[in-house]
Formats: structure tokens, sequence, C-alpha cells
């Protein structure tokens, strides 16, 4: 190589050099509010997502800042660590729940919030519709009404005898009205007749479930809610109780003794949501990017909890899930 060559390069790299270098000292401020600290499902949820980024080029620690923050299923809790996120001013803030999405946006109305787990966010005010969410906040849903009406099915399929349900619900949370509605509108069609058991605080479970679980054929269908989260256990300790046949939105309250659950498989949302965030933090506005449905669902059934409440799966039951506990 000729010497006035050799320079010449020499000089275009070290051009090139600093611009590479301040390109990788830039770390991009994400902010994420989330479920229970301690509790291994939030656990899960927030390694998810870190994957999601990871796999898209993104590196906690060189080039992205999580600031996490847990609600732990608590309003007052969810309001002050809103407000702490949003002062940290962050480019973007990840959000788990509607409940928390309601307390970021009271509070700004400029940076880009990416909800996950969010029933019915048009309703809540959160989008003017799910293809063109039209502010800040987009993201992705967990389901849609329809199927709370599959609870309703498959709690009757395993307790062919059930002619009464209780719904358990958090009337502060929005969605649950349109899941209860759902509900209420195919009971006749499966001759259940339907209770409304509101649950605020962990002291209204016992309550509410003690006074409803008198009468025989009786079942129980748990709307998605932090409180139920929360306080699973002590919502399936109260149906072992009473041998309520009982039927979850999510994997983690079968895994933890519940009888069945069937729900969008949430991980999945979780990673998948770190692409918006992508795009967002790479210049797209959230107002332009559609809310996202989810596209995989899981049906658990925990034979043993059957087998305590003198239940016979059908088999045609148990060859649909995707998983039986034994």
């Amino acid at each position: 190589m000729r010497r006035r060559d050799f320079i010449a390069g020499l000089g275009g790299a070290a051009t090139a050099w600093p611009v590479g270098a301040r390109a990788q000292e830039r770390v991009r401020r994400v902010g994420v509010l989330i479920g229970v600290a301690d509790d291994p499902e939030g656990q899960a949820r927030l390694a998810a997502f870190k994957q999601g980024m990871q796999a898209l080029g993104w590196t906690e620690n060189r080039d992205l800042r999580l600031d996490v923050r847990f609600t732990d299923g608590n309003v007052a809790r969810a309001r002050a660590v809103a407000a702490e996120l949003i002062g940290l001013s962050p480019e973007l803030i990840v959000a788990n729940t509607g409940q928390a999405v309601n307390e970021l946006q009271t509070r700004t109305r400029t940076i880009p919030i990416v909800f996950v787990q969010v029933v019915d966010p048009v309703s809540a005010g959160f989008v003017e519709s799910l293809s063109r969410p039209g502010g800040n906040i987009t993201g992705f849903v967990t389901y849609d009404f329809s199927i709370a009406t599959k609870w309703l099915e498959i709690l009757k399929e395993i307790a062919p005898n059930l002619t009464r349900v209780g719904v358990l619900r958090d009337p502060t949370v929005a969605e649950a009205s349109g899941q209860l509605g759902a509900i209420q509108g195919v009971a006749p069609s499966f001759r259940v007749e339907v209770s409304v058991l509101d649950v605020r605080e962990p002291a209204t479970i016992d309550r509410g479930i003690d006074a409803f679980a008198g009468a025989p054929n009786s079942g129980l269908i748990v709307l998605a809610n932090p409180t139920a989260t929360v306080h699973l256990d002590k919502i399936i300790g109260a149906a072992a109780r009473h041998r309520l046949p009982a039927i979850y939105p999510f994997r983690y309250f079968a895994r933890a003794g519940g009888l069945v659950s069937y729900g969008v498989e949430n991980l999945d949302l979780w990673r998948r949501s770190a692409s918006y965030v992508d795009r967002i933090l790479k210049g797209d506005k959230p107002a332009d990017l559609p809310v996202q449905l989810p596209t995989k669902f899981e049906f658990i059934i925990n034979l043993k909890t059957a087998r305590a409440l003198g239940l016979t799966v059908p088999a045609t039951l148990l060859a649909r899930a995707d998983e039986v506990i034994e």
C-alpha cells in the first residue's frame, strides 16, 4: 500500500470513530411500572421484556437504562411511583395494567407510554381506537371481552351441575364491567345465575366468598385485576374451603392451586412489547402504532385440585389443555 493511501485511510477511520463512540455513549432511559416486587410472575414478566429488548440489540446498563418501580397492586402506591417515574424524565414508560396506565395518563400527555395487559384501552380513555391510538399511549391488550364467555363455558364443562356463578371483580378496574357484561349476556344459555362479588381489599375476599358459597352447585369466575393477583392465595384458599370450582385468568393461579385457568400468555406480551419500545426510541410515535392483540393463549388444568373437589375432568377437556398439573 502506498504511504499516501495509508494516511488517507487512517484519517477516514479517525473521522468515523468518534461518531460511533458518541452513539455508543448515548444511554436511553426507559421507565417500567409493573406489579409486585417479590412476585415470581412479576419478575418473569420483567425478564421477558429485557429478553425482548436484548434480542433487538439493546443492552441494559450499556445503551439502555431501566428505572423499574412496583405498584404492588395498590392504588395509593401506584399513584406515588407513577409520579416518581415521571419525575425522572424517561424517554418512554412501559406500564402493566390499566391501573398503572391511568395513574401515568393523569400526569403526562407527552411522555410515550407502552401498556401491557390492559383489557379495554378504548373505554378506559387511553387511546382513541385500536387502529389509531391518537395520543402518547399504545400497547398490547390482554384479550377482548369474548374470552369472559369462554370462562363460563369451561367452568360449566368441568362442573356440569353448576347453577350459580360468583364473579369476583374489583369495581375500581374500568374493564371489569365489560367482562362482567359478557358473562351476564351468555349466562342464561348455560342456565346459570350470576352474582357479583366486589373485592377492593383483602378483607372483602373472605367475606364475599363466604356469603356467596352458602348454596349448592356454585362456582367462581375470577376476573383479571391487581387485587386478585396480589391475593391469589387467599382467593384459592377460600374456593378450596367452600369446595367451589373456580376458573382464573392466568396460568399462575392454576399453578398456585387453582382448579383451571384460561387466558393470554403474559410473557409473550411482555416480549412483544419490546418491539414498540424499540420503534419509539428510534423515532416512531405512539399515536401511529396500532394497539396489538394477543396471539398466544394457554389453558391449564390442575388435576390435583379437581380430585380434591371431587370433580372428574372430561377427557375432551384434558386433551385441549396446554398443561395438566398432576
